[in-house]
């Protein structure tokens, strides 16, 4: 028998609830507030609870966040109205399992999502979320923010509202957007994407839209637009921000109306499609700066996604190499000094910038060694703005002792190579500047291990310097302290 608190001012719903799961031999608790719910939470351990977003005395999503706090193996689905939807998934990301709109229209589909949680299918669920993401290439990987994204995206897959994907270029905010197609109810019908910047304003409209035979120059036949081709499908809307505000007028129309015209022909025809729009930029910003229309970004943020760069999750790197490798069927494999110099680069591109230097390294490699090293990286990841010699460390106040040593060796690696491509490359190179270039790069070796000595000395400067064998004098020099007092 399960413990189940339900909780709606609304006593119609509450009663026919009641008597739906208690049919079914759980042992049901009403609440018709927030009030009643704090009472409740004190008397029994519940195992599932249904929370109604709206209520006289409380929020629901503070009851939420309380319930999860002190029952955090509580499973709940959140109620809501069609008008605050947006708030159903806030409450997803505070920890709801899912959220079902008011009045119920299909008793069945309610009936099926309360079982399966009371069933405890979240083992299936977690298989099926990671095994749609394994099928489309999507690496999820150890990163805490794209696991929580992946739950989040597989939860509002199913239903249908429009999503808004953010992220830096380069981050896979299409395959994404495949993920949720795939994953919804979509899943056997067309999915289309578009590039809104590649494409001028005439020929964007002419693509989403469709024309009529004769409408322009050019057209000589009648074409189908994507809203007629992807209707009960989904329209990826890529780069949205780069959309012309015409454009964007017209784009609003169909999200508001699901109406929509061909150019040239003045038949009103209908869609059903999803919209995924996906942008590099802040769309917020550019509602400021009046470049894109604040009536479209609402209606296009239902539910928004963030998708984290490439340099906040440096640890999945060893994954994507290895997918890589397998995508590329090389038994080629990248040496712990590779691994560490990718670890250390910021990435601008993010992962399209990754696949490109794996393809090509293992492109240059391939036949010539098994252990692909840093000689097969470009110049611009070997000599990245990070450089040490380009771009010097703060002093050891400014930054963490450990992020100093954790770099260390990669920059080593890349000192190496910049002499190399000097020694290698350059007939003109003048040996006063690469003495100098050495000089520079003997200071910043010596500081590194100024560092190391005070974080295992956990910062006394007397005892560096003595373990060091030099005098405090030198270890001011080196942590580039000139001319200040002795610390005591």
């Amino acid at each position: 028998m399960t413990e189940i608190l339900i909780i709606d001012d609304e006593r119609e719903v509450g009663n026919f609830l009641f008597h739906l799961l208690s049919s079914k031999g759980h042992n049901v608790t009403l609440a018709y507030s927030g009030r009643d719910f704090n009472r409740l939470l004190k008397d029994k351990r519940y195992e599932f609870a249904m929370i109604d977003v709206k209520l006289p005395d409380a929020d629901g999503l503070t009851l939420l966040k309380q319930l999860k706090s002190q029952l955090p193996s509580c499973k709940a689905i959140v109620m809501t109205g069609y008008s605050t939807v947006k708030t159903a998934i806030e409450a997803i990301k505070n920890g709801a399992n899912d959220y079902i709109e008011k009045p119920f229209d299909n008793i069945d589909e309610l009936e099926a999502l309360i079982d399966q949680l009371l069933e405890n299918n979240h083992t299936a669920a977690q298989h099926e979320m990671h095994q749609k993401a394994q099928n489309l290439n999507f690496i999820v990987g150890k990163s805490a923010k794209m696991n929580h994204l992946l739950t989040l995206a597989y939860k509002i897959a199913k239903k249908n509202v429009n999503v808004l994907i953010e992220g830096e270029t380069g981050t896979g905010k299409e395959v994404l957007a495949q993920y949720i197609h795939q994953t919804s109810q979509r899943a056997t019908s067309p999915f289309i994407g578009i590039n809104c910047g590649a494409l001028s304003d005439s020929l964007l409209e002419s693509e989403l839209f469709g024309h009529e035979k004769g409408a322009f120059t050019g057209a000589i036949r009648d074409h189908k637009g994507i809203f007629e081709r992807a209707s009960k499908g989904t329209l990826f809307l890529d780069e949205i921000g780069e959309a012309s505000l015409s454009i964007q007028v017209k784009l609003l129309r169909v999200l508001e109306t699901g109406e929509y015209m061909r150019l040239g022909d003045e038949l009103t025809r209908r869609t059903n499609t999803r919209i995924l729009a996906a942008s590099h930029m802040n769309l917020l910003e550019a509602v400021k700066e009046k470049r894109f229309r604040e009536d479209l970004l609402y209606r296009l943020d239902v539910v928004k996604l963030t998708i984290p760069p490439l340099r906040e999750r440096i640890e999945d790197i060893p994954l994507f190499l290895d997918h890589l490798c397998n995508k590329y069927q090389t038994t080629l494999s990248f040496s712990d000094e590779a691994i560490s110099l990718m670890k250390q680069y910021d990435w601008p591109g993010n992962i399209r910038e990754l696949v490109n230097i794996v393809k090509r390294a293992i492109t240059l490699a391939e036949g010539e060694t098994k252990v692909i090293t840093p000689d097969y990286f470009p110049e611009r990841l070997l000599l990245s703005t990070n450089d040490l010699v380009k771009k010097p460390k703060p002093n050891v106040e400014e930054k963490e002792f450990g992020n100093h040593i954790q770099s260390f060796e990669a920059n080593l690696t890349r000192w190496k190579h910049q002499i190399l491509s000097l020694w290698q490359n350059q007939h003109d190179v003048k040996l006063d500047d690469v003495l100098l270039m050495v000089k520079e790069l003997e200071t910043e070796i010596g500081k590194a291990f100024v560092q190391k000595t005070l974080q295992d000395t956990l910062g006394n400067r007397k005892e560096a310097a003595k373990r060091l064998n030099i005098s405090q004098r030198k270890l001011r020099y080196l942590l580039n302290e000139k001319g200040q007092a002795p610390s005591k």
